[in-house]
């Protein structure tokens, strides 16, 4: 079963042309030769110089929170705009942290491992975990049982899953168009949480003793500094601000990446093309969009080629896109407002069975 409100498409396996039936093997040679057009462009080569000047550029950004944080610690609206701020900055820390887990920066995966560890450390998130999971994502996106991105305890996605739960997450479920955004607000804490569950469950971990050292330092600098400049309540306070509004800027950037788009039974038939495309939206580009989305409206191109990087997706888009409507396969972009648009009639239409009367 594919299930959505948007953007169904046929499953290839009912696609034909004039010699018969397009076999699995003909649809992974169509991901080849989309790969070679991309190869060709030059999209994969690394980017040095662009990393060059975007780590030291988010570094900065950090060290201007903190200057921040020491000079001005007892102006309580300057310290709220600055947890405003560190959100911000907090999230641009993860997209290096999510280019540097793909292997986007550089061609030894130690180098990238740095960057992803220095990005621990800075924000608290496990980084074996958080590959884990991601790469679990990749494999498998939008399907039942596998991604864990729509396996989560508050929402469903899936008239099935909204049937299936109980208790809060049936009341959240209910009315998740209305809670969805506001609730995002705990992505940060699920995301902190989550990585140090991880760690005492002693599961995958890349550097068994460097992330644990380095999660627990970050965050015990984090909270230290933020204490002693701030003393306990307006402390509290500049957490509760920066931790709510990051997770509402991640949720923001991540939902509409596959958020009402086809959610697909697990481990379906289907070629690797086909899944990519079908399960990501992407958002329409500009300036703004590329720099608040760290690339990742392009979310169509990021699935197909994760390990290209950040700044090569916008000129992999029209590659991409005429390829697939050679192909005849459908083919998602739509603007800022209209995605979250669909998104939130998506998780409407989900949980429609749980507002009838007799639920």
């Amino acid at each position: 079963m594919i299930g959505s409100a948007i953007g169904v498409a046929p499953s290839p396996r009912t696609e034909a042309d004039s010699t018969g039936p397009i076999t699995r093997r003909g649809r992974d040679r169509d991901y080849l030769d989309l790969k070679r057009r991309v190869t060709r462009a030059g999209l994969l080569d690394r980017q040095y110089f662009y990393y060059a000047w975007k780590i030291p550029s988010v570094v900065a950004m950090v060290a201007t929170s903190v200057a921040v944080l020491i000079i001005f610690s007892g102006t309580l609206w300057i310290q709220m705009l600055n947890a405003v701020f560190l959100a911000l900055t907090f999230t641009n820390l993860g997209f290096l942290g999510h280019d540097s887990g793909h292997r986007q920066m550089f061609t030894k995966p130690r180098y990238n491992d740095w960057v992803l560890l220095g990005v621990g450390f800075m924000t608290g998130m496990t980084p074996s975990w958080w590959q884990d999971k991601h790469n679990t994502h990749h494999r498998a996106p939008n399907q039942m049982e596998i991604d864990g991105d729509i396996e989560v305890c508050l929402f469903a996605f899936s008239q099935e899953q909204a049937m299936a739960m109980s208790g809060l997450g049936r009341f959240t479920t209910k009315y998740q168009a209305f809670l969805f955004y506001p609730l995002l607000m705990l992505t940060s804490l699920s995301l902190l949480f989550g990585g140090i569950a991880y760690q005492i469950r002693k599961e995958r971990m890349r550097y068994p003793v460097t992330e644990p050292v380095l999660v627990v330092a970050g965050l015990a600098a984090y909270l230290a500094l933020i204490f002693f400049f701030l003393g306990p309540w307006h402390g509290a306070a500049f957490i509760a601000v920066h931790r709510a509004l990051g997770g509402v800027y991640m949720g923001s950037v991540f939902a509409p990446n596959h958020k009402g788009m086809p959610i697909l039974e697990k481990d379906p038939d289907m070629d690797y093309l086909h899944l990519q495309v079908m399960t990501a939206r992407d958002v329409k580009g500009s300036p703004l969009a590329d720099f608040w989305y760290g690339g990742l409206n392009y979310q169509i191109e990021h699935h197909l080629f994760p390990n290209m990087p950040r700044n090569n997706l916008k000129k992999a888009q029209p590659i991409v896109r005429s390829f697939c409507l050679e192909k005849g396969i459908p083919y998602c972009e739509t603007g800022v407002w209209q995605s979250h648009k669909d998104i939130l009639g998506f998780l409407h239409e989900v949980s429609a069975p749980l507002r009838q009367k007799k639920s």
